[in-house]
């Protein structure tokens, strides 16, 4: 065995020992178990080789080895990105997404909640939002003599809601009718196409296609669908977090929404996963974790995002290998609803 050939085995071996045992690697206990059939003295020499080209630290000189974020990523490199789940849990989670596939919310979260399981670190799952909004159908319902609520159906299942008030009283069937034409007229529409239109209207019909364009374009300036998280209390249960007082940051971090806002403008191709190690993220919490997100969903037409969050220390191809297979389903479960 050539000599880096010798120190890239005794790397995936820290690296996989650690991530399995959450303790550092020791060069008798990589003599011992691995077979590598050279002495202890030969393993430390590799390792303090391993150490000054930045690929391991110690906590303490007496101590074992454990792997650096460039290790990590040495190792990601290594096992690539084509891994495929076995088909034992292929055909698990594809039985599961058909048992629910009419309720995109509800095999959503059991997508998550499958993840989350499967990694034993947190997931995330978001809602697929379509690239431009389209109206698929809107209702609007008499609340008081001058005041209506506007509910928006957009392709995809989305709806909003809005509160209007007019400047007369409209009962019931007049909004109805109202409703009925804008449908007729603007039904498959974006907000611009909405605006563009010229088609001649009443001055209620001008407040209601105005609120309708906002609405749309609101929903375009969105980012990211509505993320579902599961598998929290997972990630937290990892010896990197017992006694950590990161952990009060990286919960605070969570409960907001800019971090996924900061990932998620990072462009993405459906099919491709992204490994975001350590200090490669953005967000300063997310710096002792790593990331990994993969896109899924129709090009030009809506896309969502799937992810695994957890300590360095995880299990990169079990990961890896559960996105593919997920945003593979999810994807196509969003085409046959879309």
């Amino acid at each position: 065995m050539a000599l880096w050939e010798r120190r890239e085995a005794v790397l995936k071996i820290i690296v996989k020992d650690y991530i399995t045992g959450a303790v550092p690697v020791a060069s008798k206990a990589i003599a011992d178990k691995h077979g590598l059939e050279v002495s202890p003295a030969t393993i430390r020499n590799d390792i303090t080789c391993l150490e000054e080209e930045g690929y391991v630290t110690h906590p303490h000189h007496s101590a074992g080895s454990i792997p650096t974020d460039k290790a990590y990523r040495y190792y990601v490199e290594l096992i690539g990105e084509d891994i495929e789940l076995p088909p034992g849990e292929q055909y698990l989670i594809y039985h599961l997404l058909q048992e629910t596939r009419e309720e995109i919310e509800q095999w959503l979260k059991l997508a998550a909640a499958w993840l989350a399981r499967f990694v034993r670190n947190m997931a995330l799952v978001t809602s697929p939002r379509a690239t431009h909004c389209r109206l698929k159908h809107l209702d609007l319902v008499a609340l008081q003599d001058f005041v209506a609520l506007l509910i928006l159906v957009l392709y995809g299942a989305k709806v909003k809601q809005q509160v209007l008030s007019f400047d007369k009283g409209i009962k019931q069937d007049e909004l109805t009718k109202l409703a009925n034409k804008l449908n007729s007229i603007y039904v498959g529409m974006t907000s611009s196409e909405i605006l563009a239109n010229k088609v001649e209207l009443s001055p209620e019909e001008k407040q209601v296609s105005q609120c309708l364009a906002k609405m749309i374009a609101a929903e375009d300036k969105l980012e990211y669908g509505k993320p579902y998280l599961e598998g929290l209390h997972l990630m937290l249960s990892q010896p990197e977090f017992a006694n950590n007082p990161k952990t009060l940051n990286i919960l605070e971090m969570l409960e907001g929404e800019n971090w996924l806002r900061n990932i998620s403008c990072q462009q993405l191709s459906k099919g491709e996963v992204r490994v975001i190690i350590g200090e490669e993220n953005p967000e300063p919490p997310l710096q002792d974790l790593s990331l990994i997100i993969s896109l899924y969903g129709i090009p030009d037409k809506a896309s969502g995002i799937v992810g695994v969050l957890g300590p360095k220390r995880m299990d990169y191809a079990k990961a890896i290998s559960s996105l593919n297979c997920l945003s593979m389903l999810l994807s196509n479960s969003i085409a046959s609803q879309w």
